[in-house]
């Protein structure tokens, strides 16, 4: 299929962008979200808060070696990771549904420009002190009953957008 080994991947160029997960409780979104980061040559994948760290079973189980070839860190609060991004010149999205936010097919990135998207806890999404210190809100639109996505979904269909207009 003409697949990178593990060694080709590290060395590759990344997409520039960072997938900051806030507070994430299920180890096999965790799994699914390096999955899909290594799948798009993701640059990192910042693991803030409770946020479960590799190597465990569960987290293997869905990403299935992807925690062995994507970047990742750990971080005390997603407030200090988006804080570290920004300062190191990083856009920063929250996906989130809030007032003022930008419709996913509504977003235009700018070439050249590095990227991060915090996806937030199952339950509670990202937090509101992580919204008032990003750059902004993006929103994936939905027309069924439900107001929400799995946070592996919703990485995967966010993911996909920033793909299509930098990389492919």
């Amino acid at each position: 299929m003409g697949r990178m080994n593990p060694e080709e991947f590290k060395a590759a160029e990344k997409m520039p962008l960072v997938v900051v997960l806030d507070d994430v409780r299920s180890m096999y979104n965790v799994g699914s979200v390096f999955r899909t980061a290594d799948a798009f040559r993701v640059e990192a994948i910042y693991l803030c808060g409770i946020t479960a760290q590799p190597p465990h079973p569960e987290i293997h189980k869905t990403a299935l070696g992807a925690e062995d070839t994507v970047t990742w860190k750990h971080f005390q609060s997603t407030q200090e990771a988006v804080e570290s991004l920004r300062k190191d010149g990083c856009h920063v999205f929250a996906i989130e549904q809030c007032e003022g936010s930008t419709m996913l097919q509504d977003l235009y990135l700018e070439a050249g420009k590095r990227y991060a998207i915090v996806l937030g806890n199952e339950v509670k999404g990202v937090k509101q002190e992580v919204i008032d210190g990003s750059d902004g809100c993006l929103e994936i639109p939905q027309f069924g009953t439900k107001h929400s996505l799995n946070v592996s979904t919703t990485a995967g269909i966010v993911i996909w957008e920033f793909a299509k207009q930098m990389i492919i």
